[in-house]
């Protein structure tokens, strides 16, 4: 069976990785934007666009998982900080606050013609850190800019107090709630083809 990523991401390749799934990475080459307010629905519908994406690209059935992430608190949207000095600002904004990271998903079934969209949300709360302790963060953490104001794994593990949910969700993909629903779409666990 093919199985394909469709993310560019090391954390969500390396969860792939771990479990000892064989599968490619095509990269999707959809502009990510949404106008939905809902955080669930905002990385729902990214995610349904990056697995659209990729399918336009390929030959043959696939299964294609897709998943976009973003930091949601106080009503906020957080995506990727588009410089260091945002970067800043974000981590500022959450000191001391509980904040939601959330993944969204798809699953790309075209050996049945079937889609599956969902979210995951973990709670984590930052303990309080002051400015000297930001900008550390920011000069010191080399992918700051490729995460939604924090980024795991990393430097900002320091400033966690607790976390809530589904550990690989703060990795960018719940990979338990993707097989629960692999089971649904009718596969089993010896469908996937292991790495050698």
């Amino acid at each position: 069976m093919r199985l394909i990523l469709a993310s560019g991401s090391k954390n969500r390749q390396n969860i792939l990785k771990n479990i000892g799934w064989k599968y490619e990475v095509v990269k999707s080459m959809v502009e990510e934007h949404s106008d939905a307010t809902d955080p669930r629905e905002y990385v729902e519908d990214l995610s349904r666009d990056k697995a659209n994406s990729v399918a336009s690209q390929i030959d043959g059935p696939a299964l294609i998982i897709s998943a976009d992430s973003i930091v949601y608190m106080d009503g906020k949207i957080f995506e990727k900080p588009k410089s260091k000095e945002e970067a800043f600002q974000n981590i500022k904004e959450m000191s001391g606050k509980t904040t939601y990271l959330t993944t969204g998903m798809t699953i790309k079934d075209l050996y049945q013609n079937k889609e599956i969209t969902f979210s995951d949300v973990a709670e984590v709360q930052i303990r309080r850190v002051d400015d000297e302790e930001i900008k550390w963060y920011v000069e010191n953490e080399k992918d700051v800019l490729n995460g939604c104001g924090y980024r795991f794994p990393g430097k900002a593990e320091l400033f966690v107090d607790k976390i809530i949910g589904d550990f690989n969700t703060l990795f960018g993909i719940s990979i338990s709630s993707v097989y629960a629903k692999l089971k649904e779409l009718g596969y089993s666990i010896n469908d996937f083809e292991m790495t050698d």
